[in-house]
């Protein structure tokens, strides 16, 4: 995907929308194909991870972050 600038006046039009559709998320995905709205989780850092998982490697917590990024494009 490439990402696309909104002017202020967009964005705050479009979070309006989402807001009365209580879509209160800081990140979606709009398909207007399939005229749906997909809400995204907030991103996790490798440090994160690593905190909520107790005592990993830094290699694995990259591991982790990987398979985490692959199952929300499925």
């Amino acid at each position: 995907m490439i990402p696309k600038k909104l002017d202020q006046q967009a964005a705050s039009a479009i979070k309006s929308i989402l807001q009365k559709l209580n879509i209160n998320n800081s990140r979606v995905l709009i398909d207007l194909e399939k005229q749906t709205i997909e809400a995204q989780e907030d991103e996790y850092s490798i440090d994160d991870l690593l905190e909520a998982a107790g005592s990993i490697t830094p290699e694995r917590g990259e591991e982790l972050l990987e398979e985490v990024k692959r199952s929300r494009e499925a």
